[in-house]
């Protein structure tokens, strides 16, 4: 099982907006950073920050009518803004009104005039237009917080190359004020990274006791089927994707690749046991949940002695959240949809590292060289 570290304090404050469940929060206070104060408009994701970090201040209220207690001298502001308006997995809708709560970002940072300002959402932020000044949101955003005197810079990146176990890509901007953080530089892409070290003792081992956690087999599936078949019981469970049955990726994944992305969308599971994935032609006029009756595509079905969905757990981990952090809400999906949009931790973590490494060396505290030679070796 893989393990944060967690850094020594580095002096930074950092107050988070859209916090959710906390993981681009976490990742800064995993890198060494000072927690201020936290806020979110959904109460069971303030319930998740609260009994986590009953240290922390957490406020359960809509970013519109939020102006923070906290005030003077803070380092970074983060900001994990909604993505449903401009994602592919939602609707891509300009005019959904939630793709301009960035403004209430660049509000709260001319109020509070952090040192740097963190924000992450989707890819698509490069391509989709304002509605009304017809510039990529991307362009837009930036130009409004040069409006208010921050130098802002981003980039895109696939965070299994930076230690997450999913092909999921995220796009961080990154502004300062005037020239102050020229030299920042973003972290740099390593090796893919692999499912295997996250999740596979607990795909194995079904007596393993953790928080959001009840295995058991069987699969309440009209798709697809478990057969009982007889099977060695030391054959590996393995997993595979119950849900987008029309995907051209083979349902069945390897320990040894890192998953597409983690969502609040797709079902992943076990099967062990005979394990079959098929491809099949789908009657369409006469079966059941139809969502497409003119398409063409053929649908994976798999079968297997055994079949269960993952744990809660298993998905934070695949989102790299520690085992002690425990989710919260009133039903199963409340939870899902705290893990599915959170941040990444261990990504955020190395953002973390690289905003507090610029500081450091603004700050005299760090030699620009050895600050670089130190930021690789994460």
């Amino acid at each position: 099982m893989f393990d944060i570290r967690q850094e020594k304090c580095n002096g930074y404050t950092y107050l988070g907006l859209f916090s959710g469940a906390g993981g681009l929060d976490l990742g800064f206070e995993k890198a060494g950073f000072i927690h201020t104060e936290s806020s979110d408009i959904l109460d069971y994701a303030v319930e998740t920050m609260r009994l986590n970090r009953p240290e922390w201040n957490v406020l359960n209220c809509d970013v519109r009518d939020y102006t923070p207690d906290f005030r003077e001298g803070l380092d970074v502001l983060l900001a994990g803004f909604p993505c449903q308006g401009f994602s592919l997995g939602g609707n891509r809708d300009e005019n959904d009104e939630r793709n301009l709560l960035y403004k209430q970002v660049v509000r709260i940072a001319d109020l509070l005039k952090p040192r740097v300002v963190v924000m992450e959402n989707v890819l698509n932020l490069r391509t989709m237009l304002h509605p009304v000044t017809r510039k990529p949101f991307a362009i837009q955003i930036a130009e409004e917080m040069a409006g208010i005197g921050y130098t802002t810079r981003f980039q895109f990146f696939r965070v299994s190359q930076f230690g997450v176990p999913q092909t999921r890509r995220r796009f961080i901007f990154i502004a300062y004020r005037d020239d102050s953080l020229s030299h920042f530089a973003f972290p740099q892409p390593r090796r893919e990274t692999g499912i295997r070290d996250f999740i596979y003792d607990l795909g194995q081992d079904l007596s393993i006791k953790l928080p959001n956690h009840d295995p058991k087999w069987g699969f309440d599936s009209y798709v697809h089927t478990e057969t009982h078949e007889p099977f060695n019981i030391y054959e590996p469970a393995i997993p595979v994707r119950f849900s987008r049955t029309a995907s051209e990726g083979t349902p069945i994944r390897s320990f040894d690749a890192p998953f597409p992305a983690i969502d609040t969308a797709t079902v992943w599971g076990w099967a062990q046991g005979n394990v079959k994935a098929t491809r099949i032609d789908k009657k369409r006029d006469d079966a059941m949940f139809v969502r497409n009756p003119e398409s063409t595509a053929r649908l994976w079905r798999v079968s297997a002695s055994r079949l269960r969905p993952f744990t809660a757990r298993e998905y934070a981990r695949l989102q790299t959240f520690p085992d002690d952090w425990v989710f919260y809400g009133n039903n199963k999906r409340e939870i899902h949809l705290q893990i599915g949009n959170a941040v990444p931790v261990v990504f955020a973590k190395k953002i973390a590292m690289s905003v507090s490494n610029a500081l450091e060396i603004l700050d005299g505290k760090k030699e620009h060289q050895n600050a670089s030679m130190e930021l690789a070796l994460f």
